[in-house]
């Protein structure tokens, strides 16, 4: 064999290597974007789609253009008088609080033993995974409006109102119980990962820090535990945000309505489904989906911008 012909020949191994490693990567992608076209690429392009349209669910679907997006920004009052104050509002209070308190509880978990750390994570877990049942069990009966609620009990055996207070059906009093239920239950998964992401700092950068200069635990949290868990922390800020926004189950299970009384507790993902699934305008629904998929969108890059790796 001459020399010419190794080198033609080493680099047609090398082209194939390359070629199988490609087909094997290939592979192993395949199912995620499968998964990732079928449940979102896919949905969002038809969501897309439909706001552009109108769609009645017995009809076919008729092109309208923006027609939507504009009655969205010029004709629908509630849209910007209840639904966006209170979409922002709850929002606001029950995103950065609840990823506030998240990161405290997992940090003051992490300061204790493994076994009554165990339980008092999985108890603030729980209401996430089991809030709807919770919202209809215990909050409705806490909050009754008739006399055999717990508030409105206590209220009435020590003579501080004279009857009770339909706390779910008043609109001075909804919102604000929706967010403290919103709290209450804001301890997901993103809870869980800043827990073990404190759980696996390690000790001897803690040592180091102390070594330098760091005299107590609130520098050691700025200086050593944030910029270690910046993983974690992205993730949970990205979670809290998505909740945020698409919590629109609290105000319904509690006032037993969508919408709710007045609109009084009525978030953007209760409007999506008053007119998707009573009114049955679907292209006016589509137009709103997109409209809370941009807004999400957006405070996903805010976060990213402040807990995202920069090169």
């Amino acid at each position: 064999m001459t020399r010419a012909v190794r080198p033609k020949i080493k680099g047609l191994k090398q082209a194939g290597q390359l070629a199988g490693d490609g087909l094997t990567a290939l592979w192993l992608l395949l199912p995620y974007g499968i998964l990732f076209s079928v449940f979102i690429a896919i949905p969002v392009a038809v969501s897309i789609g439909l706001s552009l349209t109108y769609f009645n669910v017995v009809q076919s679907p008729q092109y309208a253009g923006f027609f939507n997006y504009i009655t969205m920004l010029t004709q629908d009052e509630v849209f910007f008088k209840n639904i966006i104050p209170n979409t922002v509002k709850f929002a606001l209070l029950v995103g950065p609080g609840g990823y506030v308190l998240s990161f405290f509880l997992a940090w003051v978990l992490a300061q204790i033993q493994s076994v009554p750390r165990t339980v008092f994570a999985l108890a603030l877990y729980m209401p996430s995974m089991a809030g709807g049942v919770f919202i209809s069990v215990i909050w409705r009966t806490i909050f009754s409006s008739s006399q055999n609620g717990i508030i409105n009990a206590l209220l009435l055996q020590y003579d501080l109102i004279e009857k009770p207070i339909r706390f779910l059906q008043e609109p001075a009093y909804l919102l604000n119980i929706m967010i403290f239920v919103g709290l209450w239950s804001s301890m997901g998964i993103g809870f869980l990962a800043m827990l073990a992401g404190i759980l696996n700092v390690n000790e001897e950068i803690y040592e180091a820090a102390y070594i330098d200069g760091i005299r107590n635990r609130f520098q050691e949290v700025i200086y050593i535990t944030i910029p270690s868990l910046k993983p974690q922390m992205l993730f949970g800020a990205v979670m809290a945000i998505v909740g945020a926004f698409n919590n629109g189950t609290i105000g319904v299970a509690l006032s037993g309505a969508n919408p709710t009384p007045q609109y009084s507790g009525s978030l953007i993902i209760n409007h999506i489904e008053d007119y998707a699934f009573q009114r049955y305008e679907m292209g006016y629904a589509a137009a709103l989906s997109v409209a809370l998929l941009g807004i999400v969108w957006l405070f996903s890059k805010v976060a990213y911008r402040l807990f995202g790796e920069r090169e």
